[in-house]
């Protein structure tokens, strides 16, 4: 009994260090927002609450609105394209196959995401592999504005999100018990039919674990947006970075930091209270 509590102690010490030391960079940022700012020094002013005042201006909420917009259509797609991805991984039989789909899945993981993002400037630019196919193929006489565009960073979020909500899915639909589906076909139902009143349901854990996961995972990128975007396509979290180390307000940053925290958390209770409705569906 010793001996547990010991291993118990060691394994929860290192957790509650790391849970202290986020508690502590949380109040910090949460205090700063409600400092002034003083031009030209980086120590703050005294307390104030002009920092959220601000937010009515069109920047902000075009960036409120922008990143809201960008992590729920990342979601959306992501979802689509990965599900058959993850299908496919857990239920192709030829080996070689399976290898294939999961080696192409779960690569770009390995490759960092600043190596992903620098990789779709090379693809999104004017003079870049889209562009230069299909100027080539006579579809287009001008490149297309792919780079600093809402697309081009959406497009680069997708690509960012999707290995891991392929190992997600592909997870939850490893555990379908096949003898649901056989039940089904047995009773006449095609495959088709299988699929949407058995198959997919059975995976709803899993597909509401990736909306969940890739949301909060767009809502918080940064890289992405800023290097596609190219200070084009604003974000709070862009624009964060361009309040606190271009002008050097960080008062206002960690305003910006919190509204968007409490958005995020807004946010994800709004898609919890849908997905408390979905999860009915995949209940067996």
């Amino acid at each position: 009994m010793n001996q547990r509590s010991g291993l118990k102690a060691w394994l929860v010490s290192p957790a509650m260090l790391v849970a202290l030391c986020i508690c502590a960079a949380l109040l910090t940022v949460f205090q700063f927002s409600f400092r002034a700012f003083v031009p030209g020094s980086l120590g703050v002013g005294g307390f104030t609450l002009e920092n959220f005042a601000g937010f009515g201006k069109a920047i902000y909420a075009q960036a409120f609105w922008n990143t809201f917009l960008l992590s729920l259509e990342t979601t959306v797609v992501t979802l689509v394209v990965a599900y058959p991805l993850a299908y496919a991984m857990v239920r192709v039989r030829h080996r070689g196959l399976k290898a294939f789909i999961l080696i192409v899945s779960i690569t770009p993981l390995f490759l960092g995401e600043i190596v992903r993002t620098y990789s779709w400037l090379i693809v999104l630019g004017s003079t870049g592999f889209i562009n230069t196919v299909l100027r080539q193929l006579g579809v287009i006489e001008w490149p297309l504005q792919l780079m600093f565009s809402h697309l081009g960073v959406l497009i680069a979020l997708v690509h960012v999100t999707i290995p891991v909500v392929v190992l997600m899915l592909a997870t939850a639909i490893s555990h379908i018990d096949r003898d649901y589906e056989k039940a089904a076909q047995s009773l006449g139902a095609g495959p088709v039919r299988t699929f949407v009143t058995v198959t997919l349901p059975l995976s709803m854990p899993g597909i509401l674990a990736s909306i969940t996961t890739a949301f909060a995972w767009t809502f918080s990128a940064f890289a992405t947006p800023q290097m596609i975007g190219g200070g084009r396509v604003h974000t709070v979290s862009t624009l964060v970075y361009q309040l606190g180390f271009s002008s050097m307000n960080f008062p206002l940053a960690a305003s910006l930091s919190v509204a968007g925290l409490v958005l995020t958390v807004v946010s994800l209770m709004a898609l919890g209270v849908v997905t408390r409705k979905l999860k009915k569906i995949g209940g067996h």
